[in-house]
């Protein structure tokens, strides 16, 4: 079945309008001109501020004027991530997407569900003649998964509202009041490198197949991190073998939990057999560790050419230790919230390449405290060993406000369009609200959205029957936003 058949067709055509264009994150040029094109083609007023976000008003629909002004939010980058083997562009191609009962997917690559259907949803507000609604001014911000630089740097002046709807909530029977804030830790080393002996063989070891996902709604789900699996194998191994590394190339972007990881080996020749054993077990202890929440793990070693240089020793030493020690997964869960994570840390990208050792890693917290806590464990690990550390990105979380007027009018909705109750939650992924508070001060905000699964892996998706259920809310909600001050 074809997207645009799918109903309601103005917000499937709008995300198979927007999914043509490419839009990975610091790479949005071509997605802001469709969106300034776009308002001004409407005939409302458009405009883009310093940074690159771009802002649509439209006015309110008769009978509408007295109602509190809204801004809808969503932001236009995408994460732009592929399966080791799909061959794709992200630069010059669009998301390649299809029908699968339920579910809209993507062949091989992210979907861009994450946030392009909130960019859909306010773009088929924005075109509707019929729905009513209060003044709209519609924030589409840029470079969300990759530092939230659009919400940063944004420009108050161009925004009235006193409502905020963020629809970027990835379960379609939660409203999301809070949120955690985050920072990156990017570390650096120089290593030497030494000949590699002439009695050796080179192996190639790749670890594939994992569920990878989100690196804050996901980081509970016991799901393997490739840096941490490569890691423990070549620690494992590098026990009993005289096994020496040439590169490592793990991971790719800073909030996805790492999927794949490669590196290549040199051995010496006369530990060749012991060397296939271990690592045949190293193989089925992880299959039987990992059998439940990770069936797809796949560690593969296969002979290669063998390179000219390899890693010293004993900076082999100190960067594999470093790997082993660093936090990653739940640092710790909230005592104020049921299960809900407090702080933690993703081990992102590793690379050793060219005598450069080189980590990237995001660490969470909903509490400011927390998150100096989890990066500094971080930092300390890495400094230890002589790296270079450096922290940037720093971004605070979101204060739930359980007593918020628009929560208490939303929830009153949902019981009585769906005839059951929505989970009114704080979730540990970082949402723009935090940043946008801080600018907007008194601004009531919520955050909601359809069902997505998988984001930021090529697994991601989003439920047709929830992107309906999810449209039907939308538009209650906006038709009973109460009158100015109310």
């Amino acid at each position: 079945m074809d997207i645009r058949n799918l109903e309601p067709k103005e917000l499937w055509n709008s995300f198979a309008d927007l999914n043509a264009i490419p839009r990975a994150s610091k790479k949005e040029e071509q997605v802001i001109a469709f969106m300034l094109e776009f308002g001004k083609t409407l005939g409302l007023e458009t405009v883009k501020d310093p940074i690159g976000n771009v802002i649509i008003k439209k006015p309110a629909t008769a009978g509408m004027e007295n109602r509190r002004t809204v801004v809808l939010q969503s932001h236009l980058d995408m994460v732009h991530q592929k399966n080791s083997d799909t061959a794709f562009d992200f630069d010059t191609q669009g998301i390649d997407m299809y029908v699968d009962e339920d579910w809209v997917k993507a062949r091989g690559t992210t979907l861009g569900a994450d946030n392009g259907i909130g960019v859909a949803a306010i773009m088929a507000l924005l075109q509707s003649t019929s729905i009513k609604h209060p003044a709209l001014e519609a924030m589409f911000t840029i470079d969300e998964e990759t530092g939230m630089t659009g919400a940063k740097e944004l420009d108050p002046a161009n925004f009235s509202g006193t409502i905020l709807l963020n629809l970027d909530t990835e379960e379609d029977d939660e409203l999301t009041i809070g949120c955690a804030g985050g920072i990156d830790t990017n570390t650096n080393y120089p290593y030497e490198s030494q000949p590699v002996a002439a009695e050796s063989t080179a192996y190639i070891i790749n670890i594939k197949g994992l569920l990878g996902g989100h690196s804050g709604m996901d980081i509970h789900k016991g799901r393997a991190n490739a840096n941490k699996l490569m890691n423990r194998y070549l620690y494992t191994i590098s026990q009993t073998v005289g096994l020496q590394l040439h590169t490592i190339d793990g991971g790719s972007l800073r909030n996805a939990i790492p999927r794949e990881s490669t590196a290549v080996i040199v051995v010496p020749n006369a530990q060749t057999e012991l060397f296939t054993l271990l690592s045949g077990q190293f193989t089925e202890l992880l299959a039987d560790e990992y059998h439940t929440v990770e069936p797809g793990l796949v560690l593969s070693v296969t002979e290669t050419e063998l390179p000219d240089e390899v890693m010293v020793k004993a900076d082999f030493k100190k960067i594999i230790n470093a790997l082993y020690a660093v936090a990653n997964g739940v640092f710790r869960m909230s005592p104020d919230i049921d299960n809900l994570v407090e702080a933690s840390s993703n081990l992102a990208r590793v690379i050793v390449r060219d005598n450069i050792f080189l980590t990237q890693s995001l660490q969470r917290s909903s509490v400011e405290s927390t998150k100096e806590d989890v990066s500094n464990a971080v930092r300390a690990v890495f400094e230890n060993m002589g790296c270079n550390v450096k922290q940037a990105g720093d971004y605070p979380g979101w204060k739930p406000n359980p007593e918020s007027a628009i929560l208490k009018l939303m929830v009153e909705l949902y019981s009585k369009t769906f005839k059951a109750e929505p989970k009114v939650e704080a979730c540990h992924a970082g949402l723009e609200c935090g940043i946008l508070g801080s600018h907007l001060p008194g601004m009531d905000m919520i955050s909601f959205g359809p069902t997505i699964r998988g984001a930021h892996s090529p697994d991601e998706r989003v439920q047709i029957s929830s992107v309906q259920k999810f449209w039907t809310y939308l538009q209650a909600v906006l038709k009973e936003i109460p009158k100015n001050g109310k």
